[in-house]
């Protein structure tokens, strides 16, 4: 399929391009709003009556509306188009804009929280601020870890040419990197297509071209690294975060032990797991141990199926309406629109993503679809983010503000259905177990991987506090956490050392990696309950669930399924499901070898 048959999105419902007049004016409603917030309201937030206070948030919402829009407006118009420097200056210029307007209303959250007890809780008795009561109390969790108004200003406008500028650098380096296998160039996005091609002779050259294009860069990444993690350091020990990971796990409204826990029963399934199934596809591959590059490769009798992309809609569709007839509604406006980039190209970010928008818009995906069996599945995942941020979203702009560890749940929901659909309609041992081990792979990518992402960027936090970190030792770090989750039957060597950095979300978002298996083992808990049919209106439940992830809590959530996350069981339950589908490998293997 060439791609110039895949639709791409239109950014058109934001602005006509970046010279659009309306962005000039929108920056103009934007600095308005801001400054008359500050005539109205700073210094006496305490003394207002409920009903200014109510529109002194009205207010404060209007303005990061249209300061969400234009800056995702100029992140989605940047993000395909990496190598045209008017898209990236008209990102930057625009940041600089938002910021620098922005500052006038930073002492807005802090006089609030500066708001005592009884006075705030008087506030909320009126009906109408209690209808901001989760953004409110939300902020009020960060209230022992805010600074001054000047250094919160000054921390906001140093993050342009600190954390931001480092992430942009990252970027813009990452998507210039050139991969050269037989001749042929290949940027990001296609290199790691290569990883899945059945030749195995192709997957060792795009194995190790991926890693000595990242060695010959990696003294940049390396430095990149180092700033983030230091600048991270900086910022949390100011604000007074025990931990590195503090600071993350408050924005995600989850409890430090809670994070711990998962990270540790997690860890405790690594040989049971991971070793156990690379034990099993070594065996496939027909040799005693995989390479590192082998770990996501198709199994030699699998079918070479390419999947359209109409193919493809129609398979994600299917397995939404079969869950729920409402879902499949949501997820069928992404498609009557141009709200989704499929093709890869040259110039455009690798990987995939779902972007959410104010109330009024929509959400963006981003995909580098090429018609892999994978390629179904991340559809499947992004789509699930896309209509769960069309269901949260109703609940207003800032009380929407679900953490990562619940923003992963639909999406790692969606990819189970559309698996099992898939899975309903074979017939053919072979082609079963070639799906089942497909879906085991994503799955230990998912929790067990991102797991031992989170151990790794644990080690270069800690030893970043002694001193800036060598190219040499992050990758050695890289090594023993890698081993030491694959297990026996993988090999994980020099030619996979220096890979570290394709790992955006290192550079991007500091310890966010667990909130992907805190959504696998939660979601594989949640569809054993559904599978177990004990929970009436399933799935008239899972979407108000989906509907209320931005205003109550994880566990608070679970309730009504009789799920409770404290506990390791919960997390063994999880993880109980990816044991099971290993079981019927197995089976599945031998019935294949009689």
């Amino acid at each position: 399929m060439k791609n110039n048959t895949l639709p791409a999105w239109n950014l058109s419902d934001l602005y006509n391009g970046i010279d659009d007049a309306k962005i000039k004016k929108d920056i103009a409603a934007y600095d308005k709003l801001n400054r008359d917030l500050v005539a109205n309201c700073k210094g006496k937030i305490a003394s207002l009556s409920s009903e200014q206070f109510f529109k002194a948030i009205q207010t404060y919402e209007k303005a990061a509306v249209i300061s969400s829009k234009l800056g995702i407006f100029a992140y989605l118009n940047m993000i395909t188009q990496m190598a045209n420097k008017e898209a990236m200056a008209f990102y930057q210029n625009i940041n600089e804009q938002l910021t620098e307007i922005g500052k006038q209303s930073i002492f807005f959250t802090l006089e609030i929280n500066a708001l005592p007890e009884k006075v705030f809780k008087a506030f909320l008795k009126d009906e109408k601020v209690a209808s901001y009561a989760p953004w409110l109390n939300r902020l009020r969790l960060f209230k022992p870890y805010e600074l001054s108004e000047e250094v919160e200003a000054l921390l906001a406008d140093k993050a342009l040419t600190s954390s931001a500028a480092w992430v942009r650098l990252y970027d813009e380096t990452a998507s210039k990197l050139k991969y050269t296998v037989d001749g042929k160039e290949y940027n990001d996005a296609e290199i790691s297509k290569l990883l899945q091609d059945k030749n195995p002779l192709v997957r060792e050259k795009a194995g190790k071209e991926l890693n000595r294009v990242n060695k010959e860069n990696g003294e940049l990444f390396t430095f990149i690294y180092n700033m983030i993690v230091k600048d991270c350091a900086i910022e949390n020990t100011k604000r007074g975060f025990k931990t590195p990971i503090a600071s993350r796990n408050l924005s995600n409204m989850v409890e430090d032990d809670v994070v711990e826990t998962l990270a540790k029963t997690v860890k405790s399934k690594y040989k049971d797991i991971a070793e156990r199934f690379y034990k099993l596809k070594a065996k496939w591959l027909g040799v005693k141990k995989i390479q590192y590059w082998d770990r996501n490769a198709p199994l030699p009798f699998s079918d070479d199926h390419h999947y359209s992309w109409q193919e493809s809609v129609d398979l994600v569709l299917k397995a939404y309406g079969d869950f729920s007839p409402k879902l499949q509604n949501i997820a069928k406006d992404f498609f009557c629109h141009d709200w989704i980039d499929v093709p890869p190209r040259q110039g455009k970010r690798s990987g995939a993503f779902a972007m959410p928008l104010p109330k009024g818009l929509h959400p963006y995906l981003l995909l580098n679809f090429v018609g892999k069996q994978n390629d179904v599945l991340t559809l499947a995942h992004e789509l699930g983010h896309g209509c769960h941020m069309q269901l949260s979203i109703k609940q207003g702009d800032l009380n929407d503000d679900t953490p990562l560890t619940l923003a992963e749940v639909a999406s790692v929901f969606a990819e189970m259905l559309t698996f099992q659909s898939l899975l309903k309609e074979l017939k053919d041992d072979k082609a079963k177990l070639c799906l089942i081990a497909a879906k085991v792979n994503d799955m230990i990518n998912t929790s067990l991987r991102q797991i031992a992402f989170h151990f790794f960027e644990t080690k270069v936090h800690d030893e970043r506090k002694n001193g800036e970190l060598s190219q040499e030792r992050i990758s050695e770090i890289w090594l023993e956490v890698m081993r030491e989750s694959l297990g026996n039957y993988v090999i994980v060597d020099d030619d996979s050392k220096y890979i570290w950095p394709i790992v955006s979300h290192f550079y991007h978002s500091p310890f966010y990696v667990y909130a992907y298996s805190f959504a696998d083992c939660l979601v594989n808990s949640l569809y054993q309950v559904y599978r177990e049919g004990n929970v009436a209106d399933f799935a008239d439940k899972y979407l108000d669930m989906l509907s209320q992830t931005g205003v109550k809590r994880y566990d608070e959530l679970l309730k009504n399924f009789g799920l409770d996350a404290h506990s390791d069981t919960f997390w063994l339950k999880g993880l109980a499901l990816i044991e099971e589908y290993i079981d019927l490998l197995e089976e599945l293997d031998k019935k294949i070898s009689k």
